[in-house]
């Protein structure tokens, strides 16, 4: 079972970045992939990047391609999600996920998730 844990979300201005970190810990598989997905309130959880453990280009969905850039560090087990030029409608929890085999896309699809970092960005 692998552990994840976020960090970096917070309060921001629209057109402003913010870094998200997840930090994995567990036996990773090398054909893993790791995701960011979020959730807004009321609305079900959406898959925004994710990223093959060994490299590879990313997936994006097309409400942040050009905005977001997904990256990982296999030294310190961590995947990272720069956002830029953030719009409100970017508010939501942001959870990192895990999936053993292979780039995903439905939540389903991933075996491990973290417990969710808050991004709120104001107008």
């Amino acid at each position: 079972q692998v552990q994840l844990v976020e960090s970096g979300g917070g309060l921001v201005q629209a057109g402003g970045s913010l870094r998200l970190s997840c930090t994995a810990s567990g036996h990773i598989f090398s054909s893993a992939a790791m995701g960011w997905f979020r959730q807004a309130p009321g609305k079900d959880r959406e898959f925004v990047a994710d990223i093959l453990w060994s490299g590879g280009v990313p997936n994006y969905s097309a409400s942040v391609k050009g905005r977001f850039t997904i990256s990982r560090d296999n030294a310190k087990d961590t995947v990272y999600l720069q956002m830029n030029s953030l719009k409100t409608e970017d508010t939501g929890v942001y959870y990192c996920a895990y999936r053993r085999y292979g780039l995903g896309y439905w939540p389903h699809e991933f075996e491990s998730w973290g417990q969710g970092t808050q991004v709120t960005v104001s107008s």
